[in-house]
């Protein structure tokens, strides 16, 4: 299980080290796409697997279906982990998050999501203000 959020930074080659905590999950590879609210998923295989095949069920003759397969799956990228617990992140994918220097990785049970730090800030900070709201409407969701 993927949980905590912990901050890295990516290098000059793209690079970013994966939280300890996390290495062993993803040590035969993982999968990073473009994740929702413009940040990265980052995938164990096994993960992705699941989650690519209930996303292949997605009808294929509604646009909004198509779009999300393209964003998910077009946008994918599988990745190896080096020696020091690294992955490269693709320029593009790098591109789409805004990822600059300071990276929050964020555990999210089979995921981890990959922040630029100071959107992550602003996106918490928003979120907190309407954590009642949330907590509601996840409540007549019968969560």
């Amino acid at each position: 299980m993927l949980l905590g959020e912990f901050r890295h930074t990516i290098d000059d080659k793209n690079r970013l080290a994966v939280p300890a905590k996390f290495r062993k999950m993803i040590e035969s590879g993982a999968v990073v796409t473009r994740g929702l609210d413009e940040c990265l998923f980052l995938y164990p295989k096994a993960a992705w697997q699941a989650w690519a095949q209930r996303l292949a069920t997605l009808p294929i003759s509604q646009a909004k279906s198509r779009a999300f397969l393209r964003m998910m799956l077009g946008g994918a990228m599988e990745v190896d982990v080096d020696k020091q617990g690294r992955v490269m992140i693709p320029d593009y994918l790098r591109e789409y998050a805004q990822l600059k220097k300071n990276v929050v990785v964020a555990g999210l049970y089979d995921r981890l999501e990959l922040w630029d730090a100071e959107k992550w800030k602003q996106y918490q900070s928003q979120n907190e203000k309407e954590s009642a709201h949330i907590a509601e409407t996840l409540s007549q969701m019968g969560v």
